[in-house]
């Protein structure tokens, strides 16, 4: 009996998928044959089909994708604009389903047993779907539909290139998931594992005894593997939330502007935050519901693969009231917005956190908590960062920006976790201020641009620095070149430079490199 009670539990809900391919570069308003990547980070995030046909794909950085297609279109990500550019595909499916939770911009998701009944069938649920969603993005981009028992079954579904729907029909998720690639779960940590132990496809891992997953990988592991087999990938210890658990607040007087909605959902998300924390749970699936001056009413569903923290719930909030405020006449309020709702519909235990024997927190701490959370308010969480260390060869991969949100900022440090040096790092100090895109020419006493040979040789000795015809000082003291040849045994991305410290008369010190030919401006100390 114990037995068939897991099997109905970790039975999948059958779920419809919608995927709009390259949303973060739609959003941007790159056409769809113009070569554009929308990057974060000085990293590429997402590319149009025009320039990954040129070579430039995630992760590559600014100026690697700048040379494999010089033509590119540079868009810096803006995750309040794409979710509110989606917001208008999202009001389109509403006509299918009343229920409606959105992934992340660009990706949302519906159950199917209600509107597949109503519609004849998953077939023509799929079809009604492009239909309708088609006529709202206006030929801006393509979408997917995957239908098929469980989440991460129904993404890989509508991932498959193909001219109609992916539908995968009910009872066959594990074998449709076991020839595919292990690395698609999008967990590097437990993939990469994986990979090195020779498991290279999803159902060699749902080979494994469930015992052997949890005793190995935790947690995490035995959630992925639950994927992998293709059954219900809801947190084993996931809950629903008592009914009372929802929190509100009355708007007075009525908001019209995104700039009010910020603070008032700041708030609502401390209160609810704060009432699950007192039952010591944390929330992945939440509703969002909004109450115009008029009497209508809005929602919106939001699900999250963790648990949402504050400023988490902060961002969706203000994503979703933009969207709502900043929609077509037919779909925005008529009038403001009198009240705001949030309902957790989904839980999970909350991990908590270890203070520190010695007194934990101190008022400092708090006063930065509540000026970042503050200021996350005003400009949105992945506007407001903080360094980490992560070490590197180039001074600009050594220390990285993270959102403020999505770290713990009590009792960080930013001492190197790991004190041995990189092979090829450039030696102390390191610059206060780097630069992404600064041509410049270093001469010789003959005006000549120096060069550096393949054995390090150079064709003269450093005499002048030359920015700009305003910006020109006399070399007084360097010290190079520290040559790098990184990944030599990849024509695509192979890569290398020499890097020079100089010291100019008028009492700067700055870093430069010379690659394939040109000089460019690194930083300044």
């Amino acid at each position: 009996m114990a037995e068939e009670s897991e099997d109905l539990r970790r039975k999948p809900q059958r779920v419809a998928l919608l995927w709009c391919a390259d949303w973060p570069v739609v959003a941007a308003g790159i056409a769809p044959d113009d070569a554009g990547a929308v990057l974060h980070a000085n990293r590429v995030v997402a590319s149009s089909e025009a320039a990954r046909r040129a070579g430039v794909v995630r992760g590559l950085r600014r100026r690697e994708a700048q040379g494999r297609c010089p033509e590119l279109t540079i868009a810096e990500r803006d995750l309040a604009a794409e979710a509110r550019s989606f917001e208008a595909v999202a009001g389109a499916l509403e006509q299918l389903t009343p229920r409606l939770d959105i992934v992340q911009p660009g990706t949302c998701l519906f159950a199917t047993r209600g509107p597949s009944r109503y519609f004849g069938g998953d077939e023509s649920l799929a079809a009604k779907i492009s239909e309708v969603v088609e006529d709202a993005l206006e030929g801006r981009t393509t979408c997917s539909v995957g239908i098929a028992d469980g989440v991460f079954t129904a993404r890989l579904a509508a991932r498959v290139r193909s001219a109609s729907p992916m539908i995968v029909p009910s009872g066959e998720g594990p074998d449709f998931l076991a020839p595919l690639s292990i690395t698609l779960l999008d967990d590097p940590g437990l993939t990469d594992v994986l990979w090195r132990l020779g498991v290279r496809t999803l159902g060699a891992f749902a080979g494994f005894e469930r015992s052997d997953v949890l005793g190995r990988f935790g947690r995490a592991g035995l959630v992925a593997h639950a994927r992998a087999r293709g059954e219900d990938e809801r947190l084993p210890d996931a809950t629903d939330p008592p009914e009372d658990m929802a929190q509100s607040i009355e708007l007075e007087p009525p908001i019209e502007r995104i700039d009010q909605a910020a603070f008032a959902a700041r708030s609502l998300a401390i209160a609810l935050h704060d009432r699950l924390a007192q039952r010591g749970a944390a929330c992945t699936r939440v509703t969002i519901e909004a109450e115009s001056e008029h009497g209508e009413t809005f929602a919106r569903g939001w699900r999250h693969e963790g648990a949402l923290s504050v400023a988490a719930l902060t961002d969706r909030v203000r994503w979703q009231l933009d969207g709502w405020l900043q929609a077509g006449p037919a779909v925005r309020p008529s009038g403001g917005l009198t009240r705001l709702v949030l309902r957790p519909d989904e839980c999970i235990p909350a991990a908590g956190r270890q203070l520190g024997f010695w007194g934990g927190e101190t008022e400092a701490d708090l006063r930065a908590g509540r000026a970042v959370a503050r200021l996350e308010a005003l400009v949105g969480v992945e506007n407001v960062q903080v360094a980490e260390w992560r070490g590197g060869r180039e001074a600009a991969d050594a220390i990285r920006l993270l959102p403020a949100g999505t770290v713990e900022l009590a009792g960080r440090s930013l001492s190197a976790v790991d004190e041995r040096p990189w092979p090829g790092a450039l030696p102390a100090p390191s610059p206060a201020r780097l630069f992404e895109e600064r041509p410049i020419e270093v001469t010789d006493v003959h005006g000549v641009v120096v060069s550096v040979s393949g054995r390090g040789e150079l064709s003269g000795e450093p005499e002048w620095f030359v920015a700009s015809s305003r910006d020109r000082g006399r070399v007084v003291a360097w010290a190079g070149p520290w040559p790098v040849d990184e990944r030599w045994w990849d024509p695509v991305r192979a890569r290398r430079r020499a890097r020079f410290q100089l010291v100019l008369d008028d009492g700067r010190a700055v870093l430069v490199h010379l690659e394939a030919g040109r000089w460019w401006l690194a930083g300044t100390y």
